[in-house]
């Protein structure tokens, strides 16, 4: 049985993929510092599938701490998810993200060629693109054009990655650049939860449906979109931890290395998603209309032909199912996971 090594394994889209490897049979060892993320999923995580991960507290920053898990842990594979990404916060903090995002990211490798471990699913973004030149995008469009620090450290970690290829053929790494990740495991024991204030759509909504925030701040409507609103291409947290398991499977069975979108291939307005989650939480979401974002862009969204054709993954679940199992998950943990860690 291959054993994964996932880092930021507590966190959003980490705690899901855990699941997600677990469910399939793999081992797993996750690497967390807990900033923005709590033990509290892994232990649901174990709840839902009735298997464990064995969680390791510590930071990518910290080369010792590495070298000694990679000596206790016969680590087959890596999936690299740690690593701070709020775009806002991005803009007003930029050399913080550099030094976390992609300082973190090379203290990893390093540890990994010391252990002798080429081999790694790597969590990129669609920010790389920028304001793309051409919709849908494709993997072959330019990936250094993003306008904000926190799409600038992933292109910036996608080219230390390519250079690290060139100099050693032996790597195998598949660079994933995934959408706008939304909904939750459809248990509700799982989801998004976020420190403070949310930065992302998704809990925004759900938390001014439930009463917490008064209305939804909506950065720019004057956009040239057929709404006016910001269009992103939003997808199913469990579907993109299953095109994880996907791109994982690929690298050991072709021996090889490659980039995917991970997507729906659909635009979504930011209003179509209020709209949705109207439905899902049969209760009114009021908006308040703010001047654009520094670093947003009007549309975005994804062709996901590669990821179909090459790794055999393709999105299942729309726009309602997110939101509801969004608002499952809201609705049960209204306060997240720490007001939830007697059960």
């Amino acid at each position: 049985m291959k054993t994964v090594l996932v880092t930021g394994g507590c966190g959003y889209i980490g705690s899901h993929t855990v699941l997600s490897l677990l469910a399939s049979g793999y081992e797993v060892v996750v690497l967390d510092n807990l900033s923005n993320s709590s033990a509290i999923a892994l232990e649901r995580v174990s709840q839902i599938t009735g298997e464990n991960a064995t969680l390791v507290v510590g930071d990518i920053r910290d080369g010792a701490r590495l070298d000694s898990l990679f000596r206790e842990y016969e680590i087959d594979s890596v999936m690299h998810f740690a690593g701070l990404k709020a775009v806002g916060e991005s803009v007003k903090k930029p050399g913080e993200y550099h030094e976390n995002n992609v300082g973190g990211s090379l203290v990893l490798f390093e540890a990994m060629q010391r252990s002798g471990l080429r081999h790694l699913v790597f969590s990129s973004s669609a920010t790389v693109y920028g304001d793309p030149e051409a919709l849908p995008v494709t993997e072959d469009m330019p990936a250094n054009r993003a306008t904000n620090p926190y799409g600038k450290t992933k292109s910036d970690i996608e080219q230390i990655l390519a250079d690290r290829r060139s100099q050693d053929p032996s790597w195998r790494v598949a660079v994933l650049r995934y959408f706008n990740p939304v909904g939750a495991h459809e248990s509700g024991l799982i989801g998004e939860d976020p420190r403070g204030t949310p930065n992302n759509l998704s809990p925004c909504i759900t938390q001014v449906a439930a009463g917490k925030l008064d209305a939804l701040p909506v950065f720019g409507a004057d956009y040239e979109t057929p709404d006016g609103t910001g269009v992103r291409d939003y997808i199913h947290v469990m579907d993109l931890a299953d095109g994880h398991l996907a791109a994982l499977n690929y690298l050991w069975e072709k021996e090889s290395s490659g980039v995917w979108n991970l997507g729906t291939g659909r635009g979504i307005s930011v209003f179509e998603m209020v709209s949705a989650f109207e439905r899902a939480s049969n209760r009114s979401i009021p908006t308040k209309l703010m001047a654009r974002r520094d670093g947003d862009i009007a549309a975005c969204w994804a062709d996901t032909t590669k990821a179909a054709e090459e790794l055999g993954w393709r999105a299942s679940k729309g726009i309602d199912e997110m939101a509801a199992d969004a608002w499952r998950w809201q609705s049960r943990n209204p306060d997240g996971y720490v007001a939830s860690s007697d059960d």
